[in-house]
């Protein structure tokens, strides 16, 4: 793959035809390009895939500032990731973000937000387990009423990355011999407890306990939450279901968020059932 910063209208223009494949349905979920080539020309980050001469997937984002207790400082913003459909699961999207980190890192900036639905493992095991970002904000119904075909019919909560370009944590994670891959096994056998079994129906689909409890006792070093391996398929299969899901793991990630645990792992277990699980840890503990 060829991968380069985009900056002509023609290039954003190609861009443009590849939203409306990755999120069909409506006009108004698409940046234009008189907005791409403005906040390019802004200090904003527009990245492509090239397969030949086919634009492939681009990650896009610009920057802004953040307030802390010290005050206001910088940080970049990454609004959109896309992946043409007959290119996903090859690792293009872990390509185009290490591509942002290297541009964003020579902007000298050191943090990276971006948002994501919680439900999409696919996104959670991109973001979470390959990159190293980390996540303590849920954003319920953080766009409103989303239109896009890929969103349409639910509430848009959205988890909140972190992803800080210069720690250890994350410049391991972009190494060419990346760490290997950790099983529920291993956390388990390390103490952590499932917060949300979840057991599937005779129709094959996943359902969580309709009232699972937050863990007794807190504080755990380890804590993992259980979603849908597939949730487009689910979504498809039972809207009613996943919308069951969407107000389940919004009750429990506010609730672990708010008690100081933090997103740093994601599990995707293989299989003829397959199952995906986040890692929560203790963020009042030394993390690592």
């Amino acid at each position: 793959m060829d991968i380069r910063l985009l900056d002509s209208p023609e290039e954003m223009a190609a861009v443009e035809a590849l939203e409306r494949l990755v999120w069909p349905g409506n006009e108004t979920e698409i940046v234009p390009v008189h907005m791409l080539r403005a906040v390019t020309n802004n200090g904003g980050a527009l990245i492509g895939a090239y397969d030949g001469d086919q634009l492939v997937g681009f990650v896009f984002g610009f920057p802004g500032i953040e307030e802390t207790p010290s005050g206001p400082r910088p940080k970049h913003a990454s609004h959109m990731a896309g992946i043409h459909p007959e290119y996903r699961d090859q690792g293009l999207g872990f390509t185009l973000k290490r591509a942002q980190w290297q541009v964003v890192r020579g902007q000298g900036l050191d943090h990276i937000v971006w948002t994501y639905d919680p439900l999409q493992s696919r996104n959670a095991n991109l973001n979470i387990a390959k990159l190293g970002a980390v996540c303590n904000t849920y954003l319920p119904e953080y766009y409103g009423e989303m239109r896009d075909g890929l969103n349409v019919g639910l509430p848009s909560d959205r988890f909140k990355v972190d992803w800080w370009l210069n720690t250890p944590r994350v410049e391991q994670r972009l190494q060419r011999q990346r760490r290997p891959r950790l099983d529920l096994e291993h956390f388990t056998k390390s103490g952590a407890s499932i917060v949300n079994p979840a057991t599937f129906r005779e129709d094959g689909l996943l359902e969580p306990f309709a009232d699972s409890p937050l863990l007794p006792g807190l504080p755990a070093p380890l804590l993992i939450v259980e979603i849908p391996p597939d949730f487009p398929a689910l979504k498809s299969a039972s809207p009613d279901l996943a919308l069951v899901w969407r107000l389940h793991t919004r009750r429990i990630f506010l609730g672990l968020f708010a008690a100081g645990y933090i997103v740093t792992d994601f599990v995707f277990e293989p299989g003829v059932q397959p199952r995906s699980f986040y890692v929560l840890s203790d963020g009042n503990r030394n993390l690592t």
